[in-house]
């Protein structure tokens, strides 16, 4: 197996570390995922001392899906404590941690990328991009505003495209893009395909076979995803996981978790 620079294990959100930046730099509108509108800069009324969150163990039954939702990928950890030394920098703290959430989720999909046994054909081109996503994730707050990560986002995104035809082999549908919300796709063979920002909110996706199907970017709030079997899937992260509904049948790679609200049917 190649050596790896970044453990997913890392790209993880650690709220303890953070100076709650997602709950204060991000806006959200009211919605199905928030009950209230919220400008970005500001911090959201449940954000209590030592930037907790007031409501955090009932985030879903007070309105508050997309919170319940949403993973950093590590970025508010780095930005509080590496970027910003431990110390509050408002506003361009806030500018810079889009940038930097933008640039670990880009870690999460390379990371995975090399763990592949399939990709080895562009490991040396997964390691450089890797180590350059690192190297921009650790520049100064200011060097960070003025990135283009847009750019580095849209090279990445083209040599994980390669990655993503190595291993599925040609095989599988190409619904890439597709609008597929509220599609029934009970027991689908799903097999291998290309779902890469796939719009499946609300779809039934209930024993569809996702096994090895590249789901990078797919909208999955509330899909359910019963008894489906998403072994080997591509790109898969937890906010995605999370947005969906599932059951304990349903199979998912190791790479994520099998999030809480599952038990509680959905």
């Amino acid at each position: 197996m190649p050596e790896q620079t970044t453990d997913q294990g890392a790209l993880r959100g650690d709220c303890g570390s953070c100076f709650g930046l997602c709950c204060v730099a991000l806006p959200f509108a009211r919605s199905a995922d928030f009950a209230i509108d919220k400008p970005g800069g500001t911090p959201c009324p449940n954000l209590g001392e030592g930037y907790r969150c007031g409501i955090h163990a009932r985030l879903r039954e007070s309105g508050f899906v997309g919170c319940a939702v949403y993973d950093c990928f590590g970025a508010g950890q780095r930005v509080s404590q590496g970027t910003f030394g431990g110390r509050a920098r408002g506003r361009l703290m806030f500018d810079v941690f889009p940038v930097v959430r933008r640039l670990h989720e880009l870690l999460w999909y390379l990371t995975e990328a090399l763990d592949l046994p399939a990709a080895r054909p562009v490991h040396g081109e997964l390691r450089r991009a890797l180590e350059r996503t690192e190297e921009l994730a650790g520049l100064g707050a200011e060097e960070l505003v003025a990135l283009d990560v847009s750019g580095h986002h849209a090279e990445v995104s083209a040599l994980l495209s390669r990655v993503s035809e190595l291993v599925r082999g040609g095989r599988g549908k190409d619904r890439r893009g597709a609008d597929l919300m509220g599609a029934r796709l009970q027991g689908a063979d799903l097999r291998g395909a290309t779902l890469r920002g796939a719009l499946l909110i609300a779809a039934d996706l209930c024993r569809a076979d996702l096994r090895g199907a590249d789901l990078i970017g797919a909208d999955l709030r509330d899909a359910d995803l019963s008894d489906a079997d998403l072994t080997g899937a591509l790109f898969l992260t937890q906010p995605q996981v999370n947005a969906a509904r599932g059951s304990a049948g349903t199979r998912l790679p190791g790479s994520v978790r099998r999030p809480v609200h599952w038990a509680a049917g959905g």
